[in-house]
């Protein structure tokens, strides 16, 4: 009997520009358990979105020389992905990207909307054409309506979360922010913490890690998490720093 963790998203901010794409491939390699599909990066090169998506395995999609392709930046985004709605085709392929009137996004989401349906056909009423058969693609939708009108990007996510069911992570980023937020309840797991250098990082479990906890919103310099109340000092032991 086959095991089946999901999808698996990986989350990364340097304080400056360096090989995050590598940093993003190990983490993918490391959660390619939660996802055998398809898998991708979308990297911030200050600004600018570079990414690569494909069906396979971590290490089919990503040669040494696409990797290297990969402009230096600060950070990155990617995704492995089991599909629990949607076909397995490229097209499903995730981290999805989003241009909009205030900018642009790439969300890599692991997890499912009990509402999906609802939301997707209220979406589509109103003229939202889908090139995916994902939740993920529902998610984007509702966060770029909510961004037209909200101050910022993580009120923008934590009002589009308003307005989901289900359980679900996600990392979110935009030009200046990443963002990791969970479902209110808690029921994917999602983990961040900070390497020796200052490097920020977001993830699915991994054994030996710290889930994030729930609460209120936290917005540490350009590092925004939402749905969780973060212990610094628990976060600091856990992961030895």
């Amino acid at each position: 009997m086959s095991i089946h963790e999901e999808c698996g998203v990986f989350g990364v901010m340097a304080g400056q520009p360096e090989d995050v794409a590598g940093i993003v491939y190990s983490g993918l390699y490391a959660l390619q358990h939660r996802g055998q599909e398809s898998c991708g990066i979308v990297v911030n090169d200050d600004g600018v979105f570079v990414s690569h998506k494909d069906t396979g395995l971590v290490g089919e999609v990503f040669s040494s020389s696409i990797l290297h392709s990969f402009p230096k930046g600060t950070m990155a985004v990617g995704h492995t992905r089991y599909g629990t709605t949607g076909g397995t085709n490229r097209n499903n392929c995730q981290p999805i990207e989003v241009n909009h009137q205030k900018g642009h996004m790439a969300l890599a989401h692991n997890g499912n909307l009990s509402n999906a349906a609802e939301l997707r056909s209220a979406l589509e009423m109103n003229g939202a054409i889908f090139h995916t058969t994902s939740d993920t693609e529902t998610i984007a939708y509702i966060v770029t309506q909510e961004r037209l009108n909200a101050p910022s990007i993580e009120d923008a996510l934590s009002r589009a979360m308003n307005r989901l069911d289900g359980a679900y992570s996600l990392v979110l980023m935009s030009p200046q922010k990443l963002i990791c937020a969970r479902d209110p309840h808690g029921f994917r797991p999602l983990c961040y913490g900070q390497a020796q250098d200052g490097t920020w990082i977001h993830f699915d479990y991994v054994p030996g890690e710290t889930d994030i906890r729930r609460g209120p919103a936290e917005v540490t310099g350009r590092l925004c998490v939402i749905g969780s109340q973060i212990n610094e000092e628990e976060v600091r032991e856990v992961f030895g720093l």
